[in-house]
């Protein structure tokens, strides 16, 4: 009898680790793949693709090839930009360079969730009714772009902008291959 109370604590209480250490990393990993990143760098998300399609799709209508861009369509880069885990230093090609302006913004998803600060980047011709001059810092705008869940029809407001060349980019970063991504600059580019 005592033996049989002593196995059932045991396993009681083994059990209980057990249920307590995977409720504490399952809340962890849950939290951190859940909401958008909102740091200063303007990432994404928190560590996945997941709020990301895997194919970013056309260049938006409107929106102007570069004429002499200093990475042209078939060139293989290094990305130096980190908007998700795994990007900064990550192998690229260039499918698509563009001349516009570009926005980093900050907005709500339209799903709810946490505000994303400084998202990087939206163009011009992804903005409803930004015309063809370029919009001031805290703008307030609504966003055509649907690089993530939530963002198109959001209300955003211009963190800062850039008028450097904007390329679209095939790359794989953490197994996951992403196709026509939008967007990275110029900058956040090296051979």
């Amino acid at each position: 009898m005592k033996q049989r109370l002593t196995t059932a604590v045991t396993a009681g209480i083994l059990g209980g680790a057990l249920a307590l250490s995977g409720c504490g990393a399952g809340a962890d990993d849950s939290a951190e793949d859940s909401s958008p990143t909102s740091t200063a760098a303007g990432s994404h998300s928190a560590g996945d693709h997941s709020d990301h399609p895997a194919d970013g799709g056309p260049a938006p209508k409107g929106i102007d090839k570069a004429e002499s861009p200093k990475y042209p369509v078939g060139t293989d880069v290094t990305l130096t930009a980190d908007h998700m885990e795994g990007m900064d230093g990550a192998k690229a090609t260039v499918v698509g360079a563009f001349d516009t302006y570009t926005y980093a913004v900050d907005y709500t998803p339209t799903t709810g969730g946490d505000p994303v600060k400084s998202h990087k980047w939206v163009v011009q011709q992804e903005i409803e009714d930004a015309g063809d001059e370029r919009l001031e810092d805290g703008a307030d705008v609504t966003l055509e772009a649907e690089h993530m869940e939530g963002m198109k029809g959001a209300k955003a407001t211009i963190a800062s902008s850039t008028d450097e060349t904007v390329y679209m980019v095939d790359y794989e970063a953490d197994g996951t291959k992403m196709k026509n991504h939008k967007w990275v600059v110029e900058s956040e580019i090296k051979p």
